[in-house]
């Protein structure tokens, strides 16, 4: 079966946030609405937060989903006042923001080698960040061919629509496609009810459980092997 375009996740796959969205950042955030968190309580807070998240049935893109993942975090840090809605609007409004991001190391030579080995490469989002850009800022544009985002296009992933949509940006079938993120539900699962391939990146923390089926890698350089090599038999 051979490859024929490549479909990456943006957020944790491409990219990861500095310390604007870290604990002292969210504590700047909200010291700017008059609230008071403690930063030591950060880490649980996302965990509970990360909750909110969760797409459902519904897969429309929803900005408020996003907004009361920001509030929930402040919240269970210990914010309260009449602060928090506009504190969670401007962290929503300030994640699209490209400054705030690095690039991982492994991301621009891996796309290069892809991009020069007759691949169309492309970005599915499940955000609003603007992906021209994003493409731009992280000089991106020699190697991805198309990308949609969930805020333009209206669904999110795992809506079958949004990859549909990619699917014909870069001009290729399902069968010839392979999506490469970091949720399973959103990413791996998504791309395989449509009949494309699907590759797994766990940069860090495992997953606490896939199938035994995914290809599962730790880090974009051991995507090329397996798109070029064995993952084309």
């Amino acid at each position: 079966m051979s490859t024929k375009a490549v479909f990456f996740d943006v957020d944790f796959t491409l990219i990861y946030p500095g310390p604007t969205f870290g604990a002292a950042g969210y504590r700047s955030f909200s010291e700017r609405y008059g609230l008071s968190v403690d930063t030591a309580r950060f880490d649980a807070a996302v965990a509970v937060a990360s909750r909110e998240l969760e797409v459902g049935e519904d897969t429309s893109y929803r900005r408020e989903l996003f907004v009361r993942y920001a509030r929930r975090v402040i919240e269970e840090m210990g914010g309260r006042g009449s602060g928090l809605d506009a504190c969670a609007q401007e962290i929503y409004e300030e994640w699209a923001v490209c400054r705030h991001f690095s690039l991982y190391d492994d991301v621009k030579p891996v796309l290069r080698q892809l991009h020069e080995s007759g691949l169309r490469l492309g970005l599915i989002s499940n955000t609003h960040r603007c992906l021209t850009s994003f493409r731009s800022h992280f000089e991106l544009e020699p190697f991805i061919t198309g990308s949609v985002s969930s805020s333009d296009h209206g669904f999110m992933k795992p809506h079958p629509s949004i990859f549909e949509a990619a699917l014909r940006e870069l001009d290729v079938v399902a069968e010839d496609a392979l999506m490469v993120g970091d949720s399973i539900s959103h990413d791996v699962e998504g791309a395989r009810r449509l009949g494309m391939r699907a590759v797994l990146l766990a940069r860090s923390a495992q997953p606490a459980q896939w199938g035994e089926d995914v290809p599962v890698i730790a880090s974009l350089r051991e995507l090329p092997a397996f798109v070029l090599g064995s993952g084309q038999e």
